[in-house]
């Protein structure tokens, strides 16, 4: 463990890096302190930070596996000790870092006996891994596997329809995050009118980014995001609207619901991960087939109480982050039942 000693200035708040240390090739952890905050900004901060670490910041993985030889997914093949299944979620977890945008191609093609690794990936020179010793699969016979892969950058997670793949070609559930952990705490300290709020920002990564790097990147995209908000210029907003203006009010409400409409699509890309739900609640709803804000948005109050496990405390645990998080709330009326 040691102590950094980068320090970022940024008008009167600063940010610090008051440890770093690598527990394994994997897991590399860094706490920083933001300071000082007027009462009630460093929660703002906060929020918005560990957002955008968890879901903006971009990370490399394999999309895609190809067998040769194999009909579907959990298929057992003479000399390899685990399926085709048990192969594809030991490939989701291959981290790795790219300095390319671009799709790669990469092959793994091994006799046996041996274990596979990730060190045994033929990758593009753009493309490397975290791990050389992380597991995939074990040969014990004298044969050969070959393995070819896709691997792509992107940010959040991707789950693609197995039915659209063939002729040995699997689709792997894509996590593109490389920072798998944040907390943050607010802490007063001072006075009366001289209090003041600090930060303090926990951060957990997979290797391929370091924590510093991390911050660095979910500062930039949330600068990005907001820098429309710096451009309005006051002929842009109207807040009167008379006889002439009516055609444009109009206009504006078709806007108003084209803005709902696509926020109701972007449900269906948001995984229930983002609730931040007690384990108990979380694992009965992913045994219930649910698994994004949208399918949740299928069920109401009563219909959760259905589900096995799931108890009025979950239901209500539901309730909140729903609207804590996303504004929403479960319909009031029964609209499924499992």
């Amino acid at each position: 463990m040691f102590t950094c000693e980068k320090s970022i200035s940024t008008q009167a708040v600063q940010l610090k890096c008051v440890e770093s240390r690598i527990e394994n090739k994997r897991l590399h952890y860094g706490r920083f302190v933001v300071s000082p905050f007027k009462k009630g900004q460093a929660s703002t901060v906060g929020i918005a930070m560990r957002r955008a670490l968890l879901e903006e910041v971009r990370g490399t993985s394999i999309t895609r596996a190809r067998f040769h030889g194999v009909v579907h997914e959990y298929s057992t093949v003479t000399g390899i000790k685990e399926t085709i299944h048990d192969v594809l979620v030991n490939l989701k977890e291959v981290a790795l870092k790219s300095d390319s945008n671009d799709v790669k191609e990469a092959i793994s093609s091994v006799t046996g006996p041996k274990e596979i690794t990730a060190g045994d990936i033929s990758l593009p020179p753009s493309v490397k891994v975290v791990d050389d010793l992380q597991h995939i699969v074990t040969i014990t016979q004298p044969i050969s596997v070959n393995i070819d892969l896709k691997i792509e950058k992107d940010c959040g997670y991707r789950i693609d329809n197995l039915d659209e793949y063939k002729n040995g070609e699997f689709p792997v559930d894509a996590v593109f995050m490389p920072v798998r952990n944040v907390n943050y705490s607010v802490h007063l300290v001072g006075n009366g009118k001289a209090t003041r709020e600090i930060s303090l920002i926990e951060i957990w990564t997979n290797g391929s980014l370091t924590p510093d790097e991390a911050i660095r990147e979910a500062s930039e995209k949330l600068i990005d995001l907001s820098s429309p908000f710096l451009h309005v210029k006051r002929e842009d907003v109207s807040c009167s609207v008379d006889a002439k203006d009516s055609f444009a009010s109009m206009k504006l409400s078709s806007q108003l619901y084209d803005v709902n409409e696509l926020g109701k699509r972007l449900s269906e890309d948001i995984f229930i991960d983002q609730l931040e739900l007690p384990a108990r609640a979380f694992n009965c709803l992913k045994k219930a087939e649910i698994h994004t804000i949208a399918d949740l948005l299928n069920y109401s109050r009563e219909d959760l109480s259905k589900i096995k496990s799931f108890g009025q405390k979950s239901v209500d645990q539901v309730s909140k982050a729903l609207w804590e998080r996303f504004a929403s709330e479960l319909p009031q009326n029964e609209v499924h039942i499992n």
